[in-house]
């Protein structure tokens, strides 16, 4: 009798434990409740398909670089679309060239010691990153909004590190781009170039 009792309270509270349904939820803008919350799409990388141990070395040493210099390259598109749209706005053609000036030696004060840290090969990687997020050549930038003077005598000083100003980004025929745009795709920092 003892154990009959016993069973039966067990039972009840384990049958009272028990839930029948799934929690429902209801979400903002939708008049039925729903037993699931809809999740944002995983992106599902393949391994990346290196031939040696030299190759694996190349390219986690591109992505070091990449890492580093992209937010450089980011903040110079973001600069150059404020530019853009300030210079529009002016009318007279000497104000927009004392304008371009007076954001030259800005830029140069606030970016000229953390620029002159970078090694030769961050400096080519910067100049394609820039041409990636621009769609224009640091030299051509230069030529258009200073004048070409200047935008030759940066180019020779560049070229004395080994760093063209005139170098395109080129993923479909360079395999080096190709390799910084796969790094850039898969750090969530950006979608595919076009």
């Amino acid at each position: 009798m003892k154990w009959t009792w016993l069973f039966l309270c067990l039972s009840v509270v384990s049958i009272h434990a028990q839930t029948d349904s799934l929690p429902m939820v209801i979400l903002p803008g939708e008049k039925t409740p729903q037993s699931y919350i809809g999740l944002d799409e995983v992106v599902v990388y393949q391994p990346i398909k290196l031939n040696s141990f030299e190759e694996m070395k190349k390219y986690m040493l591109l992505r070091r670089r990449v890492l580093k210099v992209y937010p450089y390259a980011q903040l110079a598109s973001e600069r150059f679309s404020t530019l853009k749209e300030r210079l529009d706005q002016m009318d007279k053609r000497r104000q927009k060239k004392r304008y371009a000036k007076r954001i030259e030696k800005y830029l140069e004060g606030e970016f000229s010691e953390e620029l002159k840290k970078l090694t030769r090969k961050e400096g080519q990687i910067l100049v394609k990153l820039i041409h990636r997020e621009t769609g224009i050549t640091p030299h051509a930038l230069v030529k258009t909004y200073r004048n070409g003077l200047r935008a030759t005598v940066y180019q020779f000083t560049a070229k004395l590190f080994d760093i063209d100003l005139k170098t395109e980004f080129n993923p479909s025929e360079v395999q080096e781009d190709m390799w910084i745009e796969d790094i850039l795709f898969r750090s969530g920092m950006t979608m595919r170039y076009n």
